[in-house]
């Protein structure tokens, strides 16, 4: 599976049999990156009830192969997700981000998803354990408001 072997190589966090199922279960909200034949990056989603019930994504895991960075495979990866959001009328998308990692908060960022949330001792085994909640609400959502 090629979406297993990327986050290997991507990610310092082995991933368990849930995951993949539930990245296999959002259909077109997970989706892998190619470039020149080779698969570089991939996002996997999963999608959720929110406490009203309604369907919210959460992205797992966003990741491009460093040398390939900064080529738009991440953008374009996240637009992905953003256009299936509006197309589905999901009001809301949220990820987890290690609050030390400012390339990707300054990412999110660029596309409208705030930080909502900080949560100690979120990750086990790594130096800084915290880590953000990022939120996107949709144009949807805000014209409820």
């Amino acid at each position: 599976m090629w979406l297993k072997k990327l986050n290997i190589a991507l990610f310092p966090v082995r991933y368990n049999d849930k995951y993949y199922a539930d990245a296999l279960a959002s259909g077109k909200f997970t989706k892998l990156a190619y470039y020149s034949d080779i698969y570089v990056g991939s996002i996997a989603c999963r999608l959720e009830k929110n406490e009203g019930g309604a369907i919210r994504v959460y992205i797992m895991k966003l990741g491009v192969l460093a040398p390939y960075r900064g080529l738009g495979i991440g953008t374009r990866l996240l637009n992905h997700v953003l256009d299936l959001c509006s197309k589905q009328n999901i009001p809301e998308i949220h990820l987890h981000v290690q609050a030390n990692n400012e390339d990707a908060i300054n990412f999110y960022k660029k596309f409208g998803f705030e930080i909502t949330e900080t949560i100690k001792n979120y990750y086990t085994n790594i130096d800084l354990p915290y880590c953000f909640v990022l939120t996107k609400l949709t144009t949807l959502s805000q014209a409820k408001k």
